[in-house]
């Protein structure tokens, strides 16, 4: 079944600023657990993570939403676990270096931060991804 109602590209803009807001309060506090690194280091590494972030999100679900078409309120749980764990796999690749360069770690230890972030996010953006679907979908019964 085709998606009624698809988002605007107002709505992926709205979807990725506020999704990435959450991030990085919850990317500073992992990088402050796993580590002495100043807040100021560790929120100047998660703002570039979330610009990183905001743009393979626009381009991955651009992408995702062509290939699992359909009314995005019906995508059950494995979609929505398929969705996440491609996403986070594919912004790993680019974040690693970043976190190893800005905060003067390894790559492992950039590596072992960046999953611990991954899990945090994985598990937010599941939540956030099905709650912005339906508060979206309210918001649109009202308006008609």
């Amino acid at each position: 079944m085709a998606d009624t109602n698809p988002l605007s590209i107002k709505e992926r803009i709205v979807h990725t600023l506020l999704f990435e807001v959450g991030a990085v309060i919850l990317s500073v506090v992992v990088i402050k657990l796993f580590g002495s690194h100043d807040t100021g280091a560790a929120t100047g590494v998660s703002v570039l993570m979330a610009t990183m972030a905001m743009v393979w999100n626009l381009v991955f679900n651009y992408g995702f939403d062509k290939v699992f078409t359909g009314d995005r309120l019906k995508r059950g749980v494995g979609v929505r676990l398929l969705h996440v764990v491609l996403f986070e796999g594919g912004l790993v690749l680019f974040t690693v270096p970043v976190i190893a360069w800005i905060l003067q770690v390894s790559l492992w230890q950039a590596l072992m931060m960046d999953i611990g972030i991954t899990l945090v996010i994985t598990v937010y953006a599941f939540l956030y991804n099905w709650a912005f679907d339906y508060v979206r979908d309210r918001l649109i019964r009202k308006r008609v």
